[in-house]
């Protein structure tokens, strides 16, 4: 089983991921786990801390020569910005944050529960999942994300597709614009809203997609509720800060359509015996790669809703945990929109639990192994 579990604060001395059941025999690339780091801190109307930090990865155990183990591996990221004792509490709750339900949760300080809940903690989230790609690209799986809708306003749709095209060309499209989008001819229209509401004292949220490519057919399963791979999926992504909705492939909207506009036909070329989809193909991707918690050889498409961020430099009402008179919510310092910093983590907490259902499938002791697996399930099934 391929897992991970993140440790630290959001001003503590550093940030850690602890991925376990991490195959053997990958050859890590450092500065691929540094750049989407990097790219996590980007995007128009990100905050002063990303001023302050400079995201790289420094691995504590589990690699030899640059090469995994098969143990695990510990992954940190330091925090620059370590004041983390020399804080005061926050007595004033921000709605929407963690520091009211999780003060009173653990009978104690806002500040203990803020350090924790701070998105900040996603930087491990990302560090472990741009590992995880590293092992999916061995087996020609690709993962792309980016900014659908920022604010309202709509940056991509149904065009936005991998079907046809490549992973690689969409990450170039997407690392031209200052948002992330899918659109770079619409950043100045865009980045001019996110600073007059920035002016304005609030905040922008937004939809995020990530596509996969290469999957193939049979990961996840039907078999268990808890193993299904679109709930190991929804619960992923769900779990990170300010996501407010998941939808895989075309979502909520295929309650609204017949089925005859829901459902993707089944077509079949023999001559594709070869490739991952093992010869089956669809004309329309409306499950969004994902049949009964299994993939089924197209790409893999999830989008996710982000709330806009709950710090206001305007503040909402709130109360005084002292006095509990009613004042103005506290602030932190905090972004305007991080919108497509929000479509960097998704995309890499995809990766990571498909990464883990692709160990589940192949077995995860070596590289070796998976690729002897991955080739022996392939010629077992084009003999169907």
């Amino acid at each position: 089983m391929l897992r991970y579990w993140t440790a630290g604060e959001s001003h503590g001395p550093a940030l850690v991921a602890l991925v376990d059941g991490f195959p053997a025999g990958l050859a890590v690339d450092a500065d691929a786990i540094n750049a989407e780091l990097q790219r996590r801190q980007g995007g128009h109307g990100r905050g002063g801390r990303q001023r302050i930090e400079t995201d790289t990865v420094t691995f504590l155990s589990g690699l030899w020569r640059g090469v995994t183990l098969g143990s695990p591996l510990a992954l940190e990221v330091i925090n620059r910005d370590a004041k983390l004792e020399r804080l005061d509490d926050v007595e004033r709750p921000r709605p929407g944050h963690a520091d009211l339900a999780g003060s009173i949760k653990h009978l104690g300080s806002v500040r203990a529960v803020l350090e924790r809940a701070s998105a900040r903690e996603t930087a491990a989230r990302v560090a472990a999942g741009a590992l995880a790609r590293q092992l999916l690209a061995v087996f020609g799986i690709e993962v792309a994300g980016w900014v659908r809708e920022l604010g309202g306003l709509v940056l991509g749709g149904p065009e936005d597709s991998l079907l046809g095209r490549s992973a690689a060309d969409l990450r170039e499209i997407r690392d031209s614009s200052a948002v992330y989008s899918l659109k770079p001819d619409r950043d100045p229209e865009v980045t001019s809203f996110i600073d007059k509401v920035g002016k304005e004292g609030d905040t922008l949220g937004g939809i995020v997609e990530v596509q996969i490519t290469g999957l193939p057919i049979g990961l996840g399963t039907h078999a268990q509720w808890d193993r299904k791979l679109d709930g190991r999926i929804a619960q992923a992504v769900m779990a990170v800060q300010a996501i407010k909705g998941v939808e895989i492939g075309m979502g909520f909207e295929t309650a609204r359509r017949r089925g005859s506009e829901v459902h993707d036909a089944i077509a079949y070329v023999a001559g594709d015996r070869d490739t991952p989809t093992l010869g089956f193909s669809r004309p329309t991707n409306n499950a969004g790669g994902l049949e009964a918690g299994m993939t089924n050889g197209q790409p893999l498409v999830v989008k996710a809703a982000m709330k806009p961020i709950s710090t206001l430099r305007k503040p909402l009402g709130s109360v005084n945990l002292r006095t509990k008179e009613s004042e103005e919510a506290a602030y932190e310092r905090s972004d305007v929109c991080a919108v497509s910093a929000c479509s960097v983590i998704i995309e890499n907490v995809v990766a990571f639990e498909v990464a883990a259902a692709l160990v589940d499938k192949f077995g995860g002791d070596s590289i070796e192994e998976m690729q002897a697996r991955w080739r022996l399930y392939h010629d077992l099934a084009r003999q169907k």
